[in-house]
């Protein structure tokens, strides 16, 4: 009988090496403004600071929240940096504030926050990023809606697109995320006690966002989404400590285009991805009529954002020449050996299916131990932004 080494390999030590030595980040997400995410974080560092670790708050935003303000307490506060845009002065974190003070840990409220224009980053997750590699640990919080992958599962259970969306990568830097939950009757109690809005907006909101249905979805949301990070960092620790790996490796693929559906297709390959906790594929044919000199200039610019997403999320986006879709996309799940495969649904007629054939039908025959997704074409292209 061989005889099996469970021994970390070296670069399993190496990774665990790393791992002490870089600055660690916790998430805490939630359903919905008003569950408590930032309350929880500040008393943490409260907690923290009580074993000796200098905490500091680079941003929490309370919106006169009695019970948060509160919380605040004798924390230490880093100003913000005030920033001239279009003749009004705003506030931002002053990321070059913090790292010259080099707190041990420090809080960041509004993870998915758009910086203003003349910030030294575009999104307030990016300034995490930084912290991070200065050594800083971090705590920070966000609300479900906000996740990249999430957008769209959003946007059909509330009827509205999050603008504001942190890439579901970032997830994965995190060595801890923390879901802070509250019953949906719960929440809408503190909503109408007003400690989570002004009194003009409670009504307002609840009969919009905050509608029982709404809620109830986006708390489903976010139990599975803790529920997959922990699955998948459970997976990391099997391979950092040497332990034997799934006996049959995921992989996913997804087959892109640059059609204004893919983002959608996208996302939900990176979603399942996640869940198997598998390496995944972006899969771009490129056809004769989308070569490079031939290829019309918005559709170019389309796949250009495609790939760009796709990348974001955390796949390996690859383009493979042949004659039909179809060709290239068999070839390319025989060679990978392909488990999961995301098509998006077509835009053909029937006639043009029956007379060309479908990529999909030719896709089933060709590879049928795959297990094939079809995601529908989003019925609303115009949803209401909040």
């Amino acid at each position: 009988m061989p005889t099996v080494d469970t021994r970390p390999t070296a670069d399993a030590l190496l990774e665990r090496i790393k791992d002490r030595d870089r600055a660690r980040l916790r998430i805490y997400i939630g359903a919905a403004p008003g569950v408590g995410k930032t309350y929880e974080m500040l008393q943490e560092a409260h907690s923290l600071r009580r074993r000796g670790l200098d905490v500091v708050i680079g941003l929490v935003e309370t919106y006169g929240r009695k019970d948060t303000e509160a919380q605040v307490k004798d924390l230490e506060v880093v100003p913000r940096r005030r920033i001239e845009y279009r003749g009004v002065t705003m506030e931002e974190m002053d990321v070059d504030a913090i790292i010259r003070r080099q707190p041990q840990v420090c809080i960041v409220d509004e993870l998915a926050h758009s910086n203003v224009p003349g910030s030294g980053h575009g999104r307030r997750y990016e300034d995490v990023i930084d912290l991070l590699n200065a050594g800083i640990h971090v705590l920070t919080a966000v609300n479900i809606q906000h996740l990249e992958t999430l957008n769209d599962a959003v946007a059909r259970a509330t009827g509205v697109r999050v603008r504001e969306t942190v890439p579901d990568t970032f997830l994965d830097r995190a060595d801890e995320v923390i879901n802070v939950d509250v019953t949906v009757d719960e929440l809408r109690s503190r909503l109408r006690e007003g400690k989570i809005y002004r009194p003009e907006k409670v009504e307002q909101a609840l009969t919009n966002f905050f509608k029982k249905g709404n809620l109830s979805t986006l708390r489903e949301l976010a139990l599975r989404a803790v529920a997959d990070e922990v699955g998948e960092k459970a997976a990391s620790y099997r391979a950092r400590e040497g332990l034997e790996p799934a006996l049959i490796p995921e992989r996913v693929m997804v087959c892109m285009s640059s059609n204004a559906d893919a983002p959608r297709v996208i996302r939900t390959g990176a979603r399942i991805a996640g869940r198997l906790g598998s390496r995944w594929f972006a899969v771009f044919v490129e056809t004769p009529r989308e070569q490079p000199a031939r290829i019309a200039m918005r559709t170019a610019e389309a796949l250009r954002q495609n790939i760009q997403l796709a990348e974001s999320l955390g796949a390996t986006v690859v383009r493979v020449k042949a004659d039909k879709p179809a060709d290239g996309l068999i070839a390319f799940a025989q060679r990978e050996g392909v488990t999961h495969v995301i098509f998006g649904q077509t835009a053909r007629s029937r006639w043009e299916l029956l007379w060309r054939g479908s990529t999909l039908d030719r896709f089933l025959a060709a590879v049928p131990d795959a297990a094939v997704q079809v995601v529908p074409s989003d019925p609303e292209k115009v949803l209401k932004s909040p």
